[in-house]
């Protein structure tokens, strides 16, 4: 039957009436790997220890632009793969963060949270409804009229649910607490090939015997400059307890968990079998152990990526054997942000302070209640956001633009803070570049109405959590690699941006882009 739709998956039939003898080749599987924190020039550093099937494999066959960049502040894991999958900013796409306050409940929201569809293997209720456009996904299973094998494979929710998009067949991630590949019944009735693979070769049969440690030498780890002083190093998940899922999430081995079932879902489907494109929207981990920072764990850094090398060497094995690297367009991009570095020794004297943002917000709510009268003014605040209470503003008549402006004037005047951008400026202010990039995380339906951006060096206290986040305006190269069906291997240079990796995909394709890809495709890449 897929054989059949061939026709109607091309746009150009559908606009032009040509016969099917004239349509351009498309190939029959499309895999797409996101890395989580994959730095490039880690890649680089660490490149003599790598084998001759991973990473130099990718160098010498396929095509890398080495510095794709994400066009919005705020770059984390949710809102980097809904950019990649939609080729749209959050602005557009809906996805802001992995978590933003909802400004209905005044209570913070993960961006898959959706109690209206139950969980496979979870108690999580989840679904791809705030992701607001098409993704690359959705466009090849309309384009199919759903005879596509379109999955998500990921070892986490977010990246698998946002990846797989509204259309797929299946979104998978390991449960943080069982260790099984869970799902949602969101999409289709959960395929049974992944249940029988929870119920033979689930990572809960087998974590007890696992143990990281070095996967060469320990003296071959010599790249990373530190003060730390490791001698090698040894981590047995099941020591963690109630965690170990977690912190199994955090290490290496969930890339060969991604690689266990990649292989099991094209043992059981016909992915790749037939010449309508099927798709594999698949993740990584190459972030730090536990996110702690990699200065203290120099020796599991390097590892890391000495795996990874080893990991995408082994997937890209399981398609030539069971597709064919032929066949397949493979491409590889990062999630463009690394985990906070910790505070630097104050004996290095680098400027600093901490900045807390229940603070400012509490300070703001009384220099507005001096100004306007009594009232809470301040509605919530959130991560470095702060939400106004319009409802109160309405009632007594206020020019909330001018609330706006006298908020940001009070709020620039703090220690530590850079700029304040209101949702007035961001939304009618002059363009600048540094604005520009505000102006595309901004979402007025979950974004705040003032945006405080704390200068480089100081310490974000979050209020809602314990944790810390110590600015860092560090440019973090994220590449795009193709490899496979048609692809002229060489090394690109120049900038491009994110948002070009979906329509170039949906252009090899031959299908739609999605519907607010905005960017042409990259050209000069087939053979």
């Amino acid at each position: 039957m897929k054989r059949s739709l061939l026709t109607s998956l091309l746009a150009v039939v559908a606009v032009t009436g040509l016969q099917a003898q004239a349509i351009p080749e498309v190939p029959k599987l499309v895999v797409g790997l996101t890395i989580d924190q994959l730095r490039m020039d880690y890649v680089e550093a660490f490149s003599a220890m790598y084998g001759e099937r991973g990473f130099k494999r990718l160098w010498k066959e396929g095509r890398i632009y080495r510095n794709a960049e994400y066009e919005f502040v705020g770059v984390d894991k949710a809102s980097s793969v809904a950019s990649v999958y939609t080729g749209a900013n959050p602005n557009v796409n809906g996805i802001v963060a992995n978590a933003w306050m909802d400004r209905s409940t005044l209570r913070v929201v993960n961006c898959v949270d959706d109690p209206g569809f139950m969980g496979n293997y979870t108690s999580e209720s989840t679904s791809a409804a705030r992701l607001k456009v098409s993704t690359l996904s959705d466009e090849l299973m309309i384009a199919t009229q759903g005879e596509a094998e379109v999955y998500a494979i990921a070892p986490t929710r977010e990246m698998a649910v946002l990846s797989a998009g509204h259309a797929s067949k299946g979104a998978f991630w390991i449960n943080d607490e069982t260790g099984k590949w869970s799902g949602t019944t969101y999409y289709e009735n959960f395929p049974n090939w992944v249940s029988s693979y929870n119920d033979r070769q689930g990572l809960d049969f087998r974590i007890g015997e696992m143990t990281w440690g070095p996967y060469l030498p320990v003296t071959a780890y010599k790249y990373l400059t530190t003060q730390t002083k490791q001698v090698t190093f040894k981590h047995k998940f099941d020591d963690e307890r109630r965690n170990k899922y977690r912190m199994l999430k955090t290490s290496p081995y969930a890339n060969e968990e991604v690689n266990r079932l990649v292989n099991a879902c094209l043992n059981a489907t016909p992915v790749g079998q037939d010449y309508i494109p099927d798709f594999l929207a698949l993740s990584y981990y190459a972030g730090n152990y536990g996110h702690r920072p990699a200065r203290d764990l120099p020796l599991e850094m390097q590892d890391t990526y000495v795996r990874l090398d080893a990991n995408i060497a082994e997937l890209l094995d399981i398609i030539d054997r069971k597709v064919g690297l032929s066949n397949t367009l493979f491409y590889i991009t990062s999630t463009g942000y690394t985990d906070a570095e910790p505070l630097d020794h104050t004996k290095y004297r680098i400027p600093t302070g901490e900045f807390h943002i229940k603070r400012c917000a509490a300070l703001l709510n009384l220099y507005l209640a001096a100004i306007y009268g009594e009232g809470q003014y301040v509605e919530a605040f959130h991560e470095q956001e702060i939400y106004l209470n319009h409802k109160l503003i309405e009632q007594k008549h206020l020019n909330l633009t001018e609330i706006l402006e006298r908020s940001s004037d009070f709020l620039v005047q703090f220690s530590g803070v850079k700029d304040v951008y209101s949702s007035h400026r961001i939304m009618l202010g002059s363009w600048t570049p540094d604005l520009d990039k505000v102006k595309n995380r901004y979402n007025k339906s979950c974004s705040g109405d003032l945006w405080v951006e704390v200068l480089p060096g100081w310490t974000i206290l979050r209020d809602h959590s314990l944790d810390t986040k110590v600015v860092r305006n560090i440019y973090t190269s994220a590449p795009f690699i193709l490899m496979g069906w048609s692809v002229r291997p060489e090394i690109i240079y120049s900038p491009i941006q994110i948002g070009h990796i979906a329509p170039t995909l949906a252009h090899f394709m031959r299908i739609r882009a999605p519907n607010a890809s905005a960017l042409p495709p990259l050209a000069d890449i087939r053979k």
